[in-house]
C-alpha cells in the first residue's frame, strides 16, 4: 500500500540523518540555521563512496546540515559564518548543486503509454542479460564493483529495438534512485516522463520510495521530474573543491 506524503518524508529524513550523522530535527530547524556535524560511518548509511576528506551539505528547505571530516568541517564553519542559505550554497568551494525530487503522492497519476512504443518491466537478472553494453549509462549501472546495481528497469522499444530505459537502484532498505536514458531521435515524445512515471509507481506499490536526482543546470531533466509526478525534496552539493583552503 502506498504511504502518505508525511510518512514518506519521515522515512527519507530518517535515512538522511543516518547518512549525515545528524538527527531528524536538524533537518527541520529554523530557516537559515546551520547544523555542523562530523561525518561518521553509521550502520545503515547508504554506501556512497567517500574519500578520506569528505564534505556534504544538505537542505530540505529550512535549515542546512553540513556533514564533513574535521578539517573541512572547520573550514565550512569559518566560510559560512553570518551568511544566509543562498550565500552559503553559492560559496566558491561548492561546485554545483544536486536537486533530489520525491514523488508528490497527492498528484501523481499513471501516464498513458505511447502507442508507437512497446514497454517491458524487467528485474535485475534480466537487466544484466539484456543491457550488457554501455548505451544507457545514465539509467543502468554497468560497473559490477559499484556499491549497488540496477535492480529494476522499464524498457521502451520501437520495432523490437530498445530506444529508451528508466533504471532504478535500491540504495538502502527503503530508498531507490531512478535514472533515465532516451536515444536522441526518440526524445520529445514524452517517453522519458512515461518511463520514469511507470517505474516510480512500481516502486511505490512495493512500499518503497524512489527519488529522481538531477544536476541543477539540467532543466530538461527537471521538467521530466515534474511531468512524472515529482516535486523537490532536498538539495545537496554536486561537487566540491577545497583547493587553496586546506593544507
Amino acid at each position: 500500500m502506498i504511504m502518505t506524503q508525511n510518512e514518506m518524508i519521515y522515512i527519507v529524513q530518517s535515512q538522511l540523518a543516518i547518512d549525515l550523522n545528524c538527527v531528524i530535527d536538524d533537518l527541520n530547524d529554523e530557516k537559515n540555521s546551520i547544523i555542523f556535524v562530523e561525518a561518521q560511518e553509521n550502520p545503515g548509511r547508504r554506501p556512497f563512496r567517500r574519500n578520506s576528506r569528505f564534505f556534504e551539505i544538505v537542505s530540505m528547505g529550512k535549515s542546512i546540515v553540513v556533514s564533513a571530516t574535521p578539517e573541512r568541517l572547520s573550514i565550512a564553519k569559518k566560510q559560512m559564518q553570518d551568511k544566509d542559505s543562498d550565500s552559503i550554497f553559492a560559496l566558491p568551494f561548492i561546485r554545483g548543486l544536486y536537486l533530489h525530487y520525491l514523488p508528490d503522492l497527492k498528484r501523481i497519476i499513471p501516464i498513458s503509454p505511447l502507442e508507437i512504443f512497446s514497454f517491458e518491466l524487467i528485474e535485475q537478472d534480466k537487466v544484466v542479460k539484456l543491457l550488457n553494453g554501455t548505451e544507457f549509462k545514465n539509467a543502468i549501472i554497468y560497473d559490477r564493483n559499484h556499491p549497488w546495481q540496477t535492480d529494476l528497469a522499464v524498457l521502451a522499444k520501437k520495432d523490437g529495438e530498445i530506444v529508451g530505459v528508466a533504471g532504478a537502484s535500491k540504495t538502502c532498505a527503503r530508498l531507490w534512485q531512478i535514472g533515465i536514458d532516451i536515444f536522441p531521435e526518440y526524445r520529445n515524445f514524452g517517453l522519458a516522463s512515461y518511463l520514469v512515471n511507470r517505474l516510480t509507481l512500481e516502486i511505490l506499490e512495493r512500499g518503497d520510495i524512489p527519488s529522481y536526482d538531477v544536476i541543477a543546470s539540467n532543466i530538461a531533466s527537471q521538467r521530466v521530474a515534474q511531468r512524472s509526478g515529482y516535486s523537490p525534496g532536498w538539495v545537496s552539493d554536486w561537487r566540491c573543491n577545497f583547493e587553496g583552503l586546506e593544507a
